[in-house]
């Protein structure tokens, strides 16, 4: 049986709403060894709605929509596919009666345009919905088809997938096997780089390996399809032993980790100290590090110190030097690191001064330069100096220059 996903919703054609979705249902069917092929998008639109199921149904025999099950005149998604196949909508009073009661505990009456929800095709199933007012389906309106329909609200799809559409899912012995995989995370290589590098793995069958890159990361995802997670992990582990090897520090963890959790780590183990410097950023490396919980067992706190004043008053940062070299330099990146370091008596100060644009740059010193500055606690300062380039936008920068500060670090603590 393969599965395909539908969302409707012209708000999603827009780019209105981020189609998360799309994305959980795709990670659920993959949990579940469902093969899926395709998604699409349609706006609220019944002809069109009609035209992606004529499609879907052709070469698939699972279809999971989602959204269009509201009470609005544009929440359209059932009475087309019921009109598609020809079937009447038929009203369930347990739906109505369901939906005035959640609006009771709510201290609400029930609007007459909710009744709309309660509508569902001759001979379908309900898919109950706990947390909201739109109930989904379960259908077959022809042999080898199954139609499920969830509401667009994540939260909602979410409980009604785990509640409902798993448990029915397997009791017709389509979820035999799975697809488990275990995702390697890369900092400090392009991925045309690694690739070249692992170009040998891409070639096998079962586990498979396939590159894929994002806000300067690249990622190695193993997947194998299996009965089990446990007869998964076995296919996988020599495959990710090797590729590691392969990689060496450019690895720097697998599936949740971040560069933030894995330095916060290193830290706690060692029994180090972290502050740090920021200019460009302007906290952005301090929010990275405080999202772990627990941080503050390494992570001291942090000057934002935008400003040369503040450079000069708070870091010790040497007012000639500013004026001979700018604030975007190696000596003033140093001179952050080792100030920090100093002021809140860590072990380590890690530093970032740069020009993340789109204003601010000139010929010698480009949007995108950034200087990262690295005191250690043995009086040691180092400085890395980077050039992210003049078309990336300046979040991009920030992104780029906080995340390269944490892992010049991570590589100091596993030198």
């Amino acid at each position: 049986m393969v599965a395909e996903i539908i969302c409707v919703g012209t708000e999603l054609l827009l780019g209105d709403i981020l189609n998360s979705n799309a994305q959980f249902l795709a990670q659920q069917l993959a949990s579940l060894g469902i093969p899926h092929y395709y998604q699409t998008v349609v706006g609220d639109n019944p002809e069109r709605i009609k035209q992606v199921l004529e499609i879907a149904m052709g070469r698939s025999q699972i279809l999971l929509f989602t959204g269009g099950l509201g009470p609005t005149p544009d929440d359209l998604t059932v009475e087309t596919i019921a009109d598609f196949f020809g079937v009447p909508l038929t009203e369930r009073p347990e739906i109505i009666a369901d939906i005035e009661q959640k609006f009771a505990q709510r201290g609400r009456v029930m609007s007459p345009s909710n009744r709309k929800q309660a509508l569902i095709p001759e001979g379908a199933d309900i898919l109950p919905n706990s947390s909201g007012s739109a109930p989904g389906i379960i259908w077959q309106p022809r042999p080898n088809l199954t139609i499920m329909t969830f509401p667009g609200v994540p939260a909602e799809m979410h409980l009604m997938w785990q509640e409902t559409a798993v448990p029915y899912l397997r009791s017709q012995g389509w979820c035999s096997q799975i697809i488990y995989s275990r995702t390697l995370r890369f900092w400090g290589i392009t991925e045309s780089a690694l690739a070249e590098k692992v170009n040998d793995f891409f070639y096998l069958a079962n586990p498979t390996v396939a590159p894929y890159a994002n806000h300067g990361e690249v990622k190695l995802r193993i997947s194998a399809r299996t009965e089990s997670a446990q007869e998964a992990t076995k296919l996988i582990l020599p495959v990710e032993e090797k590729l590691r090897q392969i990689a060496g520090l450019d690895c720097y963890g697998a599936d949740s980790d971040s560069l933030a959790s894995v330095v916060g780590q290193l830290l706690l183990d060692a029994g180090e100290t972290l502050a740090v410097a920021e200019s460009c950023t302007g906290g952005g490396l301090g929010a990275m590090l405080t999202s772990i919980a627990g941080s503050s067992n390494y992570f001291l706190g942090g000057i934002i110190s935008y400003d040369n004043r503040v450079k000069v008053g708070l870091l010790d940062v040497n007012p000639e030097d500013l004026a001979k070299f700018g604030a975007v330099s190696r000596t003033v990146a140093k001179q952050m690191a080792a100030g920090v370091r100093s002021r809140l008596e860590t072990t380590y100060g890690l530093s970032i001064t740069g020009i993340a644009g789109p204003g601010g740059g000139s010929e010698d010193k480009p949007v995108g330069l950034v200087y990262i500055g690295l005191a250690g606690p043995n009086g040691e300062v180092e400085a890395f100096k980077y050039r992210f380039g003049t078309l990336r936008d300046r979040n991009w920068i920030r992104n780029l220059s906080a995340c390269t500060a944490l892992d010049q670090l991570r590589r100091k603590l596993l030198a």
